[in-house]
C-alpha cells in the first residue's frame, strides 16, 4: 500500500465512551418506549424487557471488549469476522456495511431530524426537503476534514446527551407533574394491551435496536488511545450508562403520561413535553431529540468509512491508489482521513435518500445485523490463543443464545423483508469476485495504520 502518514492514536475514554453512548441513544429513546409500554400494558414488564436486554447488550459488550483489544485496528466487525471466519464472510459484512446498511440508517436519521428542526424554526418546504441532504454532506465534510475537530464535537455533543436526559427524569420529579399512582399497580396489565408473547416478542426487538450501535467503538479502535484501558472502559461503562437512562426516561414517561393516555409514538413525544413545560413543551422537546439525532448521526458518519477502509487495506493487491477496492484503502496526505472511504459513504447515503428507499432497506438489513453480530461474537471460540476471561464462555453463548432467538422473532413477524435482506448481503459473493478476480489477495488485515 501507499504509504500513509502516521497520524497517532488520539482517541481517550472520554471520546471512546461517547461513541458507545452516541449511537445508542438516539431518536429511538423518545419513540419506542411509548410503543413498548403501550404494548406491553405494565411499568413490570416494561423494565424487565429492557433489563433483559441490558443483560444481553451487556454480554456482547464484554465480547466486543475483547476482540476491541486483541485487534485494535479500524473496522470493527469486519477485522474480527475476518480473523474468526475468513475473507469472505467479512466482506459479506463490510460489503452490507458500506453499501446498504449504515447509508440506509444515516438517511432515515436524517430525515427523522427534520420534523423537530421544523419546531424549533420556521423552516420554509424547499429547505426542509433539502436539510437531509445538508445535514449528509455536512458531517461527510467533517469527517473529510479530519476527525480532531469531529472528535471533539462528538464527544461534547453525545455526552451532553446524559446529563440533558437525566434533567429531563429529574424535572418530572420534582415539578410534581409525575406521579407514582400511573405507574401502580406495577405488574397488572392495563387494558388493550397486546397479547404477551407477541408484546414481549416486539418489545424485546424494539429494546434490541434501541440500544442499537453500542459496537460502534470496535470500528475506531485504531485511534484510540491505550486500547486495553480505554476500550474496556468505553464498552461496559457506555453500556451500563445507557441501561440506566433508558430506564429512568421508560419510567419517567410513564409516570407522567398514564398507559392508558398513550396514543402513539410521535404524538406521546408531544404529549410529555406538554406535560412537562406546557405551551414551549414541543420545542423543548424537538432541542433534546435533535441533539440525541445529531450526535448519533456523527458517531455514524465516523465509525462506519473505518470499515469500508479496513476491507479496502485487506482486500487491495498492494496499490491503494488503484484498483476498485485499492481505491478506498487511501488517507488523505493532509488530513490522515480515509477520504475515499468517507465520499463512498455520504454518496451512498444521498442515493438513498434520493430514491427514498431507507425505510424498505432498514426493514431488509436487521435480520442480517443480528446475524452479523451473533457470527462476530462467535469468532472468540474460533481464536487461536484461547480467551481467559472470568465470563468466558458464559457471556458470547448468552449473547449468542439472545441473537438467535430475535432472529427467529424477526422471520416470524417479517419473514420477506429478512429473507430479501440476506439476499442482499450474499450478492456481495459475485461483488467480490468481480473485483478482486485475477488478483493476489493481501493476507493481512489492516494493520496498526492509524487514523486521523
Amino acid at each position: 500500500m501507499q504509504a500513509e502518514r502516521q497520524t497517532g492514536r488520539k482517541m481517550g475514554v472520554w471520546a471512546a465512551t461517547a461513541v458507545v453512548t452516541g449511537e445508542a441513544i438516539s431518536l429511538g429513546i423518545f419513540l419506542t418506549p411509548a410503543g413498548m409500554a403501550r404494548s406491553l400494558g405494565s411499568p413490570a414488564l416494561l423494565g424487565a424487557v429492557w433489563c433483559g436486554m441490558a443483560l444481553m447488550t451487556l454480554a456482547g459488550a464484554l465480547c466486543f471488549t475483547e476482540l476491541a483489544v486483541r485487534f485494535p485496528q479500524a473496522g470493527g466487525e469486519y477485522v474480527y469476522l475476518r480473523q474468526g471466519f475468513g475473507r469472505r464472510v467479512a466482506f459479506l459484512y463490510g460489503w452490507t456495511a458500506a453499501v446498504v446498511m449504515y447509508p440506509g440508517l444515516a438517511a432515515a436519521l436524517s430525515v427523522g431530524a427534520v420534523p423537530y428542526f421544523q419546531v424549533l424554526l420556521p423552516i420554509p418546504a424547499w429547505l426542509a426537503a433539502a436539510l437531509p441532504a445538508v445535514i449528509l454532506v455536512a458531517l461527510g465534510a467533517m469527517n473529510y476534514a479530519g476527525s480532531r475537530l469531529n472528535n471533539g464535537l462528538m464527544t461534547a455533543l453525545n455526552w451532553l446527551k446524559i446529563p440533558v436526559l437525566a434533567a429531563l427524569v429529574g424535572w418530572a420529579l420534582v415539578s410534581g407533574h409525575a406521579t407514582f399512582a400511573n405507574l401502580v399497580p406495577l405488574t397488572l396489565r392495563r387494558a388493550g394491551s397486546d397479547p404477551l408473547i407477541q408484546a414481549v416478542a416486539g418489545a424485546a426487538i424494539s429494546a434490541f435496536f434501541c440500544f442499537g450501535g453500542w459496537w460502534e467503538a470496535g470500528k475506531i479502535a485504531g485511534e484510540v488511545r491505550d486500547p486495553r484501558r480505554t476500550l474496556p472502559i468505553a464498552f461496559t461503562g457506555g453500556v451500563l450508562l445507557v441501561t440506566a437512562i433508558y430506564l429512568l426516561v421508560s419510567l419517567a414517561f410513564v409516570a407522567v403520561v398514564p398507559m392508558g393516555q398513550i396514543q402513539s409514538n410521535t404524538a406521546f413525544v408531544a404529549q410529555f413535553g406538554q406535560a412537562l413545560f406546557g405551551a414551549s413543551g414541543g420545542r423543548v422537546l424537538s432541542a433534546c431529540v435533535l441533539l440525541c439525532v445529531l450526535g448519533g448521526l456523527m458517531v455514524l458518519s465516523m465509525a462506519v468509512p473505518r470499515v469500508t477502509y479496513a476491507l479496502a487495506c485487506a482486500e487491495a493487491d498492494g496499490d491503494s491508489a488503484g484498483g476498485p477496492i485499492g481505491f478506498f484503502a487511501r488517507l488523505h496526505p493532509r488530513y490522515g482521513s480515509p477520504v475515499n472511504a468517507v465520499l463512498l459513504q455520504t454518496g451512498m447515503a444521498l442515493a438513498v435518500l434520493a430514491l427514498g428507499a431507507f425505510d424498505r432497506i432498514l426493514a431488509f438489513i436487521i435480520f442480517s445485523a443480528v446475524v452479523f453480530l451473533a457470527l462476530t461474537v462467535a469468532t472468540l471460540f474460533r481464536m487461536t490463543e484461547p480467551v481467559r476471561r472470568w465470563w468466558f464462555p458464559v457471556a458470547p453463548l448468552v449473547f449468542i443464545a439472545g441473537s438467535a432467538v430475535l432472529a427467529a422473532m424477526l422471520l416470524l413477524h417479517s419473514l420477506l423483508p429478512s429473507l430479501l435482506g440476506a439476499a442482499v448481503v450474499l450478492v456481495g459473493l459475485p461483488v467480490r469476485w468481480l473485483l478482486v478476480s485475477g488478483k493476489q489477495i493481501a493476507p493481512a488485515v489492516a494493520g496498526d495504520r492509524q487514523l486521523s
